[in-house]
């Protein structure tokens, strides 16, 4: 268990880490939301203190796996709750890579008419269908600029790779499929749902999945209209209990090559604002959920795809798990 920060006496009476307590005659934990706002260090640090949670999702720390990097699984089901400290800024832009089949690196999902799907397992209009261990994904995008309501209407496209670490319609062999890729439009609550296979972990990256997030559904034609560009991590205990299964070969390894540090993306801030949520287990299935908090007064700087992009071989600028 984290033990409570005690404050530390000054002249002009109790702080912590250099800043005044707002309530000199309360613990630390029970400052309030400004208080805990000023102590996000950067965006490498989630929450200094353990258990402030602004909009957070408490931990019971002790029990259960907070996802990251240095985290084990929870006995019995594997069950991750991470702390929702996407609540507490805007979601950092991320490289779509270098398979975002949304027309900016040769193939576009995003023209085809069944591309508006929350079951995104198998390839439109038939095909492959992607096999592995089931994860319902739930992003609740908040309009920051609006004070932070939700934003009903905007269309979100989400695609990750399948168990084996290969994106459909690039990699060798799947070329022609178009499986794990589908847009949804928020609801009043901001929210967008999928049904999906939990992806593999490949040489020289976390688990992850790729998003990106339009003004509307009439948006999607253009790459460029995207308002945000980024990345859900996913927390390690859940990914540690997956990968032992049969079907996802390699991914052990690959996982224990990175962590949410170290990861050439999440890296900037260990995941703090990208790391979903996560609950079930491996047999049954998991539920994986975000809060993503998209400012439209700012200039997005991600969604290009790095150079030596192409069609097929190594995801991730590795070898493919098996």
């Amino acid at each position: 268990m984290s033990r409570i920060p005690e404050p530390q006496s000054t002249p002009e009476g109790p702080a912590y880490e250099g800043r005044l307590l707002d309530r000199s005659d309360e613990e630390v934990v029970d400052q309030g939301a400004a208080f805990d706002l000023r102590t996000l260090v950067s965006r490498r640090t989630v929450l200094s203190v353990f258990g402030l949670g602004v909009g957070a999702v408490a931990l019971a720390a002790c029990t259960t796996d907070t996802g990251g990097a240095g985290g084990t699984a929870s006995s019995g089901t594997a069950t991750d709750a991470a702390t929702d400290a996407s609540a507490t800024g805007e979601i950092p832009d991320e490289t779509a890579g270098p398979y975002p089949g949304d027309g900016s690196n040769g193939p576009d999902a995003l023209a085809d008419s069944g591309i508006v799907r929350s079951d995104i397992r198998s390839s439109i209009g038939g095909g492959t269908t992607a096999e592995g261990v089931p994860m319902a994904l739930s992003l609740t995008v908040l309009d920051t600029a609006n004070g932070d309501v939700p934003f009903e209407g905007v269309a979100v496209y989400v695609w990750h790779c399948d168990a084996a670490g290969g994106y459909s319609m690039y990699s060798d062999g799947i070329e022609n499929e178009t499986y794990l890729r589908g847009v949804q439009v928020a609801d009043s609550s901001g929210t967008v749902a999928f049904t999906s296979i939990f992806p593999a972990c490949y040489t020289g990256r976390w688990p992850h999945i790729h998003f990106e997030v339009y003004p509307t559904l009439d948006d999607i034609g253009d790459s460029a209209n995207a308002i945000a560009t980024s990345q859900v991590a996913l927390p390690q205990g859940a990914s540690e209990s997956v990968y032992a299964l049969a079907g996802y070969e390699g991914s052990t390894e690959n996982l224990a090559q990175v962590s949410l540090d170290s990861d050439n993306v999440f890296g900037d801030d260990g995941g703090a604002l990208q790391l979903a949520t996560m609950t079930g287990d491996a047999t049954s299935g998991y539920r994986a959920a975000l809060t993503v908090r998209v400012d439209t007064t700012t200039t997005p700087t991600a969604g290009a795809a790095p150079s030596g992009g192409g069609t097929g071989g190594a995801p991730g600028g590795g070898s493919r798990p098996r």
